[in-house]
């Protein structure tokens, strides 16, 4: 999910509808944006599919108002439906509001039995209308303090944007594992999962909103407060690797630099002989340049991607994944013919995409295909917004090197070391690598009770 919100700037909605452009590399299943009008009238639209799908002048132009929130929809095959897709929209009797979040409450199930114990109905499968009900469940007419009850009960990574008619409510959680950050607009705000959105809108980068904060936005400027005691800084470390835009900042540290020292230091760990360099389009590319740079193997464009199609990690069944892989990418033949490659990609997470790339450099004439992974063996599913819910997913999680090697039909496999990982990031002294390490920096409240 990418989700982003804009307060004081006239023509919100279509400030929002290119700040979500820059994040629709977050999620490909659906977007919304929601706005509050000058008359306290909260106007939505929601679809499935991509941005440009999804809306047009019209559909723009309509969702008035000089505040509002947006957010694409990261697919999940278990969870999909326009029904899911944000942001969401709640009547309550202290004023209407609408919420927009990114990532994974570990503890919704609990959250949800007991809200239902207490006759709350609910119409979605998202965490944002646990929040929802969270807040409203306090007669406090106090929203800050409803606000802070709520999130205090919630665990997991995530970060949530809450609108009133007249306020923001910027929420990361206290382990800082998803990014949010703030920026200003002409005389108004905004926030959003990546800086890249702030780039095509105009915006100017403040900070990143800290683990555990809270910034309200409204007319009386910037407040902010801290709503847990007990935060630490645990950035996804998937969101450097994998997730992220090349041109976002996160955390202090830019995510080309993280990655391309990243293939600097994975190929002093797993040195290889090659003709070529290869980066997997698009998130590989940087630590396919790094990889070149410290082994002085020339990097070359043997992979084109295709224009116009998605991403296939995030696709929500296998078998969409696996013919996208062809969809999305074909070989330059006569650059990689006859050569020894060493492929470079940022992640294995099912191993379905690196089959099916090291098939196609061979079938183009490949001499060898030696591939190096910039980041560690990935043996844990990861509950905090990354669609690996279980172990049997992951190709690393059951198989030694060699044997995953042997699985993805490689002449050598190689793997960045945790240790590495975590010296990569600039930002983040001590980045979430509970998906290669097992070390869940929250306690797993919905695993626990299967």
């Amino acid at each position: 999910m990418g989700v982003i919100g804009v307060y004081g700037v006239s023509s919100a909605s279509t400030v929002i509808y290119y700040g979500l452009h820059n994040l629709q590399h977050r999620g490909q299943e659906g977007a919304g944006i929601a706005t509050f009008d000058s008359t306290g009238q909260c106007r939505r639209f929601r679809g499935l599919g991509l941005m440009d799908k999804i809306f047009d002048p019209a559909s723009i132009s309509h969702l008035e108002g000089n505040i509002g929130i947006g957010a694409v929809r990261y697919a999940n095959v278990s969870h999909g439906g326009l029904d899911n897709v944000q942001p969401l929209f709640f009547h309550h009797k202290s004023g209407d509001f609408a919420i927009a979040g990114d990532g994974n409450v570990v503890n919704s199930r609990q959250l949800a039995d007991y809200l239902e114990d207490h006759g709350t109905i609910f119409q979605t499968a998202t965490d944002s209308e646990i929040l929802a009900h969270l807040i409203k469940k306090d007669g406090n007419e106090d929203r800050i303090v409803n606000i802070v009850n709520a999130l205090n009960m919630m665990e997991g990574g995530f970060s949530f944007i809450i609108m009133t008619k007249n306020r923001l409510y910027a929420c990361r959680d206290k382990y800082g594992i998803k990014p949010l950050c703030l920026g200003k607009l002409a005389d108004g705000y905004v926030v959003s999962s990546e800086s890249c959105a702030f780039d095509i809108i105009g915006a100017t980068f403040i900070r990143d909103i800290t683990p555990g904060e809270i910034v309200t936005i409204d007319d009386k400027g910037l407040r902010t407060r801290q709503y847990s005691r007990f935060s630490k800084h645990r950035m996804c470390s998937m969101e450097y690797i994998y997730f992220a835009r090349p041109d976002s900042d996160i955390d202090g540290c830019n995510v080309h630099a993280y990655r391309k020292e990243a293939g600097r230091r994975l190929y002093r760990e797993n040195p290889v002989e090659a003709d070529i360099v290869v980066g997997v389009p698009e998130s590989s590319l940087s630590a396919a340049m790094g990889f070149s740079e410290e082994s002085g193997i020339p990097y070359e464009m043997g992979l084109i991607k295709h224009k116009y199609v998605g991403r296939t990690f995030i696709q929500p069944v296998q078998e969409m994944r696996e013919l996208g892989v062809k969809m999305k990418l074909s070989p330059v033949k006569s650059i990689v013919s006859g050569k020894r490659i060493a492929l470079v990609d940022d992640s294995i997470v099912r191993g379905t995409t690196s089959l099916k790339i090291v098939k196609l450099l061979r079938e183009a004439g490949a001499k060898e295909v030696h591939v190096r992974i910039a980041s560690p063996m990935m043996t844990h599913p990861c509950f905090y917004g990354v669609d690996t819910s279980t172990p049997e997913e992951l190709l690393c999680s059951h198989r030694t090197l060699e044997e995953a090697c042997q699985a993805i039909g490689a002449d050598s496999l190689g793997f960045l070391s945790p240790e590495s990982t975590n010296a990569s990031c600039f930002g983040c002294a001590e980045p979430c690598m509970a998906c290669f390490t097992g070390d869940y920096p929250t306690a797993l409240y919905n695993e626990i009770t299967k």
